[in-house]
């Protein structure tokens, strides 16, 4: 049955590809970065060109007007703590046809796994994995910059050389999207630019959460 509802918010936990294997869920889909810490606000957020109104904004979410509703940009939804189903402690970590052909017992302690989202995901999906409904809203995934910088500096996000060199990068070029998504790569930092160039075409390591445990998505 498809939905009448002009949109659904998708969660951090999720993004169109998962979204797409479901016909249920057809109907256009907004991001919004939840507020989970000062830091972290905006790593999802929809990008519009329309007027600054509720009106002009809901009108282009309901027709699905690609001209005027651009483009998501999603936090990558592997990094969760539940993307994948298994077991922390043995180091098990399944995709949704494993744990359903070990029928959720864990192959290494014989208890149940932990089951995550895509396991749900796989549960409700009446179309093929990968499958983006043609008229949907694209979206950008990202990393934010300040994990970016640690990564080629080799140091930890809240160092101060990463904190002093991503403020500064922000004052150079005014904001950490316009960074990530506009900025002439040969404008960048040579190290950090090749860094944003990976991020922008999807060429990231990425090691999926499970049973609490946090994804990694890198360079």
């Amino acid at each position: 049955m498809l939905s009448t509802k002009p949109c659904f918010l998708s969660s951090i936990s999720v993004n169109l590809v998962l979204i797409g294997s479901m016909r249920s869920l057809n109907s256009s889909l907004i991001s919004c970065s939840d507020a989970h810490s000062p830091q972290k606000l905006g790593r999802e957020v929809c990008v519009f060109d329309t007027e600054m109104n509720y009106k002009a904004m809901f009108e282009a979410i309901k027709t699905k007007d690609k001209s005027k509703f651009l483009y998501t940009v999603e936090f990558y939804p592997e990094e969760g703590k539940y993307h994948y189903d298994g077991h922390r402690k043995c180091n098990v970590s399944w995709k949704p046809k494993q744990t359903k052909a070990n029928k959720e017992i864990c192959s290494v302690c014989g208890k149940k796994v932990t089951v995550g989202v895509m396991s749900r995901v796989d549960d409700l999906a009446d179309r093929e994995e990968g499958v983006v409904p043609q008229n949907a809203i694209p979206f950008k995934s990202m990393i934010p910059l300040q994990e970016i910088i640690a990564e080629v500096r080799k140091r930890g996000v809240n160092t101060k050389g990463v904190q002093e060199e991503y403020f500064k990068l922000i004052g150079q070029f005014g904001s950490e999207f316009k960074i990530l998504l506009d900025t002439p790569i040969a404008d960048l930092p040579g190290d950090i630019g090749g860094a944003v160039e990976k991020v922008r075409a999807g060429k990231v390591k990425i090691e999926p959460g499970y049973d609490g445990e946090f994804g990694v998505v890198g360079i």
